[in-house]
């Protein structure tokens, strides 16, 4: 199928939506990261940071079109700031960071490949352009180069399940409702079974 390059109205829509909706998820899993990271350590941050990736991964492997991944990011992280995120404006970035580390992946798909695999790699570009940003900062070159592979290796492994598979088990879970029916997944899911 090739890549159609305009959005429709409710193609616009289905991005707003995922963007709030996982704003409001990503703000309760903050609670989750607060209290793993009481009982288990500074390291927890890296194991749970793929959940804040997925909204990126909901939307492009539903819409198909060259930026769902980077503007649901987005949305979701300005939602956060207008529902009393503490971290403030920050967030922005921190989405715009994600949500571009996901889109490159599709990008170098040419918007093309949405499966599971290529999700989980959106998810692992988002966990290094997130810790390129976080490094930067946070200033990484402090630390030990032991913890610095071992927040690298646990937050891409978290991007790819927490981000990416996770990202494909909701679409799936979506599309069987037949709510997507219409959108670009549905007509490549019939396209491929005709």
């Amino acid at each position: 199928m090739s890549v159609s390059r305009g959005w429709t109205l409710r193609e616009t829509l289905i991005v707003t939506v995922i963007g709030a909706v996982f704003a409001v998820l990503y703000l309760g899993w903050v609670q989750v990261w607060l209290i793993a990271q009481a009982a288990f350590g500074p390291l927890t941050m890296d194991v749970v940071m793929g959940f804040w990736f997925v909204a990126s991964m909901v939307a492009a492997a539903i819409i198909r079109k060259p930026g769902a991944a980077f503007a649901a990011e987005v949305l979701a992280a300005a939602v956060q700031v207008l529902l009393g995120s503490p971290a403030g404006l920050l967030l922005v970035v921190s989405g715009i960071v994600q949500g571009a580390g996901a889109e490159a992946v599709f990008a170098a798909t040419r918007w093309r490949n949405y499966s599971l695999p290529v999700l989980m790699a959106a998810g692992v570009g988002a966990a290094i352009f997130s810790y390129i940003y976080t490094w930067i900062r946070f200033d990484y070159g402090a630390l030990q180069p032991t913890l610095l592979v071992a927040m690298f290796v646990l937050r891409t492994l978290s991007g790819a399940l927490l981000g990416g598979w996770l990202a494909h088990i909701i679409v799936q879970a979506l599309y069987k409702t037949g709510a997507l029916a219409g959108l670009a997944i549905d007509v490549e899911k019939r396209s491929a079974a005709a």
